[in-house]
Parts: structure tokens; C-alpha cells; sequence
């Protein structure tokens, strides 16, 4: 008998004009191989659940009568009672919503009925209590971040996520869904300081280690083209789960029609880095699928995936170039940087310093702050003389060459 391979994924047809009890059983069909997830969950006193989910209701598109960019309502019952039945665990669900602080969770937080009906309470992931995480053998991107003390205190994590293109990631699963985790101002970074050109591809590698989801769902029902926000609605008439992320991810991507071995520039990932592949050479997970006991009754494509071409290959080429131009250069004047703007955000270009504050909002958007030099990137960071966040300038050596 062969060794059993160390990821387990599956996948199957399931209709997106499918009843909720159709949706349950093939969910549970498809969730009952993953041993390796279900002793964990069984096994565990708490487990975070992490869905993507949040968007202002009066936003949200449907195609096919199913939400277009964020988890179906049937899905999430579906796997909410799945759990319920296979783990007598305390649920609690966490995410960051849009509203302002002392306003949250907002009226982007509309799947409220569904967790109240399952007795499951939601933890906004950008209000304190928190707790400084050191990444599991010291990080790609940072050697730490500061994420909700709830995870620490959880047995187990889920990530629940809609099947669709990313314009800078390529794709958005399981993994990319964990990018709601990091608290946002003021407790923490504005979006843009993790979603920089080049660092999310290894961020979210991180938030992975930290996290190890050990249940991991692609809603496939419906799913989006082009773009994570406002792109062109698919249906897929799929479901996918599998018990480790990066693999699952791998599956689902060979399913959209992608290889999941591809990496920058080959499309879908025209901007950045594949977090799927990077996770991978670093060893968390494969995208190998041979790798992967990978069982599925579906043939890719499940529909027409690919990103959005927003900006022309030689401009992305020069924004990646001189946004590791300007992280070396930080790093080789960073003890009179880091005392000069001590506790300050800081936008460097060409060498020079451009902007400084507490708030990087305050600045405007990226593009506004890098001018009439467009090609020319501006690199956003936090001048701490003692570098608590532990960022990995390799990463921008090895960008630089490639």
C-alpha cells in the first residue's frame, strides 16, 4: 500500500442552483476524507473561523442568484452546521470590517443572522486585545506580526473562501482570504503597508504559518474573473475543501484553469508573486499536484479565469525594480533613518524621503504620493530604531535580481 501523501484535497460538482441540503451533503462528502482536519477540530476547545465575507450590503453582486465575490449564505450554513455536528468546539468567527472604530462590526458585516442563528460570536480582528505572533521558523516577509489575541487562545483555524482572480495575487482562496487578519489603523498598519508591491506575496505565506488552517473551503459556486473587487461573475458549480491551505489553493487554481506551479510575470500573476508558490519554495505546503491526494469528479476549466491587465509588463518590471531599490537603500541608512523618524511611517523614493507621519492615509494613495514619477515606486515603512517587526530585506535582494 502507497504512503499516504501529506495533503488531501477534494472537490466535486455541485450545482449552483443547488438546495441547502444538496450543498450540505456534498460538503460533507467532500470534508469526510480529511482526517487529518477533523481530528484536530474534534479535538480542539476553540476554532477560529476566518470567511470571506465583508462588503456593505447594498454592494454586494450575485450571479446565477449566488454571491459573486464573497461566500454564498448556503455555504456558509452548510459549513457552520457541518461543524457544529463534527465538533462540540466554542466557534467564534474573525474578521475586520470596513466600518469605523466604535462602529463596528457595520453594515458590512451582513452575514450576522447566520452566525447569531448558530450561536457563534464575531471578533473584529482590528480592536484590541492583541497579541505580538513570532512566524513559525522566523518568517518570509516579517519575523512577527501583531494579529487578534484570539488566534493565540484558538485550537484550531478555518478559512472559508469564494473562488476568484486577484489583481495583484492572481488568484484569492484560502490563503489570500487571511489577509483580513492584520489589524488596520489605528492598531495597526494601513492596508497598503502589507499590500506594498512585492511584500504581500510573503506576507500572506506568514499569516498562513501563524494561523495553520487545518480546514480550508472554496466556495465554487459562483466565482469572479479578472479582478477580487468588480470584476466579471462565473459560474463554476464546484466545492472544494482540503486539509492544509497551500495545497488546497493549488487545487483550486488547477481547477480555475491555471497551473499552480506558474509564478511572475506568467499570468494570472501579472503584478506580483505567486503567495501559493512562494509558500511552497519556502516548504509550507506544495503546489505540486502529484504531491497532493487530489480526488475530483471536475474538469478545468470550471469557467474563464485570468487577472485583469491593468498596467503594461515594462512599467510592473520598473515599480518591482525600484521598490527594492528603495528597501536596500533603507536598510543600509536605517540606523540614521530610524532614529531621525522614529515611530513615523515614512514613503521613500529614489532615495529621498518624500513623506512622513503617523497615518500613511493622511498621504493620499500611492499614486498621488509618488507624483509625476509613476514608475518610480514609493516604499512605505515604519521607522522603528529597533525593528520589532523584523522585516526580511533579503526578500528585496532576491526580487531585484529576478
Amino acid at each position: 500500500m502507497p504512503d499516504e501523501k501529506a495533503y488531501k484535497v477534494r472537490a466535486l460538482r455541485c450545482s449552483h442552483t443547488a438546495s441547502p441540503d444538496e450543498i450540505y451533503e456534498k460538503l460533507k462528502t467532500i470534508t469526510a476524507p480529511l482526517s487529518r482536519s477533523w481530528e484536530k477540530l474534534e479535538n480542539a476547545k476553540k476554532v477560529v473561523l476566518k470567511v470571506n465575507m465583508q462588503m456593505r450590503t447594498d454592494n454586494i453582486r450575485r450571479v446565477g442568484g449566488r454571491r459573486q465575490e464573497l461566500v454564498d449564505e448556503d455555504v456558509l450554513r452548510a459549513s457552520l452546521r457541518l461543524l457544529r455536528e463534527r465538533t462540540d468546539a466554542q466557534l467564534v468567527v474573525l474578521d475586520s470590517s470596513f466600518a469605523s472604530p466604535g462602529e463596528r462590526p457595520g453594515n458590512d458585516f451582513n452575514m450576522r443572522p447566520i452566525f447569531e442563528e448558530f450561536g457563534i460570536p464575531y471578533i473584529e480582528a482590528g480592536d484590541p486585545p492583541f497579541t505580538r505572533y513570532r512566524v513559525p521558523g522566523g518568517g518570509l516577509m516579517f519575523s512577527e506580526y501583531q494579529l487578534s489575541s484570539v488566534i493565540g487562545e484558538s485550537d484550531a483555524f478555518v478559512s472559508i473562501a469564494k473562488m476568484k482572480n486577484h489583481a495583484f495575487m492572481g488568484i484569492t482562496l484560502c490563503l489570500k482570504n487571511l489577509f483580513g487578519l492584520p489589524p488596520v489603523m489605528p492598531h495597526g498598519r494601513v492596508r497598503s503597508y502589507y499590500h506594498h508591491v512585492i511584500r504581500l506575496s510573503y506576507v500572506l505565506p506568514d499569516l498562513g504559518l501563524i494561523t495553520q488552517p487545518c480546514l480550508n473551503i472554496i466556495d465554487a459556486l459562483t466565482g469572479q474573473k479578472g479582478c477580487e473587487w468588480g470584476g466579471e461573475g462565473r459560474v463554476c458549480d464546484a466545492l472544494i475543501a482540503g486539509d492544509h491551505v497551500i495545497a488546497t489553493d493549488a487545487c483550486g487554481a488547477y481547477l480555475m484553469g491555471h497551473d499552480p506551479t506558474l509564478d511572475w510575470p506568467s499570468p494570472p500573476y501579472r503584478r506580483d508573486r505567486s503567495p501559493i508558490k512562494v509558500a511552497a519554495d519556502h516548504g509550507f505546503g506544495t503546489v505540486n499536484l502529484e504531491e497532493i491526494d487530489f480526488e475530483t469528479d471536475l474538469t478545468p476549466p470550471l469557467a474563464e479565469f485570468n487577472s485583469f491587465e491593468y498596467d503594461p509588463p515594462e512599467l510592473i518590471m520598473n515599480l518591482r525594480r525600484s521598490a527594492c531599490e528603495q528597501a536596500l537603500i533603507y536598510r543600509s541608512d536605517q540606523n540614521r533613518l530610524a532614529e531621525r523618524y522614529a515611530g513615523r511611517f515614512i514613503y521613500l523614493q529614489d532615495g529621498e524621503v518624500v513623506w512622513s507621519g503617523n497615518d500613511p492615509s493622511q498621504a493620499g494613495a500611492v499614486q498621488e504620493v509618488s507624483g509625476e514619477k509613476k514608475d518610480h515606486a514609493v516604499w512605505l515603512k515604519l521607522a522603528d530604531p529597533e525593528e520589532r517587526e523584523g522585516e526580511h530585506f533579503r526578500v528585496y535582494e532576491q526580487n531585484r535580481a529576478a
